[in-house]
């Protein structure tokens, strides 16, 4: 099991988060500890097999964020580098193990850091990019597993002598679950395929597209659980789980609100709607 280090905990941010230093051979002392890990954990006692790991080499004299990240290398076994939790109780995404991680002065040969020196920040930024496509990309499958749903059951239910489907306000929850689940997965199409894998560069569209899909399969959940009442509410179907697992979309990978800062900041520069 391997994951990526970005996300550090209020108490790290304080602190000024995961930081290493170049000794005096040519290689790395990295302290500090990362929050929310994929695959940071394969039980409540043991740590995964390798991360890569995001932490600030500068000094407080840059501040320039492009300027101050590098990235490494880090396997499990290596002094220093322990579990600090497995992290539980989670809305949805249960099947997602998360972790804390925690680094207290582990020495990383030169070799295990991954390109230059505070150059790291342009390849989060792409990895990022590719995330939210793929988050966005889950928010359609999410919806899309709800409509199916939903859709079903208001043709097997039967209320007052008539099929569940043939009532108003049923209609209306299914048939805006539809256009609104074609329309995010036309523009996850469209975003995924116009995606430049070897540049950073592509944010207007791929924060867009997680900003509208993750919010859009969240609400296609909630009619699902609407249109199916007790049922839907219960575990014996899956739409209770595919809303709790939704609501994470609109957190991890970048928040809704960072997303509407991005996308206003870029929109800056264009001189006309594509």
């Amino acid at each position: 099991a391997g994951g990526r280090g970005l996300s550090q905990d209020r108490c790290e941010e304080k602190r000024g988060g995961a930081k290493s230093c170049e000794q005096a051979d040519g290689s790395w002392l990295l302290n500090g500890g990362k929050m929310w890990i994929t695959n940071g954990a394969v039980s409540d006692t043991d740590l995964g097999d390798r991360y890569l790991i995001y932490a600030r080499t500068a000094g407080p004299e840059v501040v320039k964020a492009s300027k101050a990240v590098s990235l490494f290398y880090v396997e499990r076994g290596m002094a220093g580098f322990s579990l600090g939790q497995r992290l539980k109780d989670k809305c949805g995404m249960r099947a997602s193990p998360t972790a804390e991680l925690v680094f207290e002065n582990v020495s990383l040969p030169a070799a295990n850091l991954i390109g230059q020196p505070g150059g790291a920040t342009v390849c989060m930024m792409r990895n990022l990019e590719i995330e939210r496509v793929v988050l966005a990309a889950m928010g359609v499958g999410i919806a899309r597993r709800s409509l199916e749903a939903m859709n079903a059951y208001a043709t097997d239910r039967r209320a007052f002598g008539a099929s569940l489907r043939d009532f108003g306000q049923i209609q209306r929850h299914i048939a805006e679950s539809y256009a609104e689940y074609m329309a995010g997965k036309t523009y996850l199409y469209q975003t995924a395929l116009g995606l430049d894998l070897d540049a950073a560069g592509n944010r207007l569209d791929t924060d867009g597209v997680k900003l509208y899909c993750t919010t859009m399969g969240k609400n296609v959940a909630d009619r699902a659980i609407q249109v199916m009442g007790g049922y839907g509410y219960m575990g014996e179907y899956a739409v209770e789980r595919l809303w709790r697992d939704a609501k994470l979309l609109e957190i991890g990978g970048g928040t809704l609100e960072s997303h509407h800062k991005n996308m206003v900041r870029d929109m800056s520069q264009l001189d006309a709607m594509p």
